[in-house]
């Protein structure tokens, strides 16, 4: 797939450098020789949609201890953060490209779209770092190559305005959008994104609610009473799997050899345990040696836990053993899998809830949550065949997703005293939907929030701060090298001019 739209990209810089006389002498008076965005599109949206979709995927649910893959040993288990790259930064001049290349008719629609990929993908590198380029970034065509690093928090006013703008351009229903495989051209579908991307940033601001400047509580309550927002999963902005070979699910065993080592952990295990949530049964898939020592495949005892923390040659005595919960075959037997969500009605539902609680908006808290529970596990119902080995017995009903829901130990209390607990419980549920979906978006609650209490051993934790999990990554050793400047003086303005991945960025002081 990089092989193609590589070959794509040569054929645009050919087509807008080539010389007159080298166009005289091979146009096709039959063909048009512009290039079309729609090509561009497709690979805007694939690098926005399949990001951290590739094969290391499960590699990242290492971070909130979700899964452990006891195959090898790699320092991001264990909590040693290094560099991320900006790569990003590259890939999304073409998003500017395929504003140019539209027609005049198209541009509101393709420039709403453009928008919105740069403020998805800059607000996660953004989350890693801290400080980054962003009124400076994408203008290396007109000679700025050593971009200025933006605030954190003028970072997120952009991509704040920039939002609102794509949402604006979106209303406008001007021209069409070739190229869309995610919405088909929904321009409706795409607002709905846009507005819980919106209510994801502002939430993720959390500890900024009185900064007067952001305007954060007001700014998502407008967007709570005035714009359009996710009514189902049929909405969710997500990345469908095909059986073509590019498009197939990445831990589909003919293209993943390690999907047989990915050991799920106690940590979520016990979660869902304590729920009685059949949503393990739909996760992961029994150990082996239990069911040679005579348990069901639908008993609770057949899917052990391995502590996410311990010694990696605990941890591979347990697979090896084959006394270990691997992850459930319907993300390894078939083809499409479930979708990769990227932005979803049950995360909107999750978003909501929390807002409830911290009075940023009127409702009842405990509703959203319960439909957020709800569209996680009508989602999984939804993407899984009726067949034992995918969910072991154990099927979710519409009777057992209403009686889960309506369990008393669920329910949030929603007192001024239990602030706390309901906020753990809104996360704690969050997490649990997040299973191979939003790996990310979890350890980002757990910086802001404290929850779900990730566990550390200081005796495997790599972190230069043995009690502590990482709370950043370090910059990119090519920004080092050639935009030296401006990384230390992004540094010297947050950190005092140290690198440190234990520093607090601006969104969580």
């Amino acid at each position: 797939m990089k092989k193609y739209y590589s070959y794509l990209l040569i054929l645009l810089l050919i087509q807008l450098a080539g010389c007159s006389e080298f166009e005289k002498i091979n146009n096709n008076p039959d063909a048009t020789i512009k290039v079309k965005p729609s090509l561009l599109v497709l690979g805007q949206l694939t690098d926005m949609m399949y990001k951290s979709g590739g094969k290391d995927y499960v590699d990242y649910t290492t971070v909130p201890k979700q899964i452990f893959v006891a195959e090898k040993l790699e320092d991001l288990y264990y909590n040693r953060f290094w560099r991320t790259g900006f790569g990003a930064y590259e890939s999304l001049t073409n998003s500017l490209k395929m504003v140019e290349l539209a027609e005049e008719i198209d541009k509101d629609a393709y420039e709403a779209l453009s928008k919105f990929i740069i403020a998805y993908r800059l607000y996660d590198i953004s989350m890693y770092l801290g400080d980054i380029p962003y009124s400076d970034a994408l203008k290396g065509e007109t000679g700025t190559v050593k971009p200025k690093y933006d605030t954190q928090k003028d970072v997120m006013k952009q991509i704040l305005d920039d939002l609102d703008k794509s949402y604006a351009l979106f209303s406008n229903k001007k021209g069409t959008i070739e190229g869309d495989f995610v919405y088909n051209g929904n321009f409706d579908k795409w607002k709905k994104a846009i507005s819980v991307m919106q209510l994801r940033v502002l939430m993720n601001m959390s500890k900024k609610e009185s900064d007067t400047d952001m305007n954060i509580k007001q700014r998502f309550a407008k967007i709570v009473a005035e714009q359009s927002l996710m009514e189902s999963n049929d909405d969710n902005l997500q990345l469908v799997y095909g059986t073509e070979s590019s498009m197939i699910c990445p831990l589909f065993k003919n293209k993943n050899v390690f999907t047989k080592y990915y050991v799920i952990s106690d940590f979520i295990i016990n979660m869902l345990r304590d729920y009685d949530d059949y949503r393990l049964f739909y996760y992961g898939k029994p150990a082996p040696v239990k069911l040679e020592q005579g348990y069901k495949e639908d008993e609770w005892e057949a899917y052990p836990g391995t502590n996410p923390v311990a010694p990696f040659d605990e941890i591979k005595s347990k697979q090896t053993t084959e006394d270990y919960t691997c992850i459930n075959l319907r993300y390894t037997e078939i083809e499409t899998a479930e979708p990769l969500i990227r932005l979803g009605y049950a995360l909107q539902n999750f978003i909501l809830a929390e807002a409830c609680l911290r009075k940023w908006i009127t409702g009842n808290a405990n509703d959203y949550y319960l439909k957020g529970i709800r569209a996680s596990m009508e989602f999984i119902v939804k993407h899984t065949p009726d067949e034992t080995r995918f969910h072991h017995g154990r099927m979710m009903t519409d009777a057992y997703i209403n009686n889960y829901l309506s369990n008393p130990d669920i329910q949030l209390s929603l007192t001024s005293a239990s602030f706390e607990d309901d906020l753990k419980k809104i996360i704690t549920q969050k997490y649990l939907a997040s299973f191979i979906q939003h790996p990310w978006e979890s350890y980002y609650d757990y910086r802001r929030t404290g929850y779900p209490v990730i566990p550390i051993n200081p005796k495997t934790n790599l972190n230069t701060d043995p009690n502590k999990m990482p709370m950043r990554w370090m910059y990119d050793q090519r920004e080092l090298d050639y935009n030296r400047e401006s990384v230390d003086e992004a540094l010297k303005r947050q950190f005092g001019g140290s690198d440190d991945v234990n520093a607090l960025m601006w969104i969580l002081k």
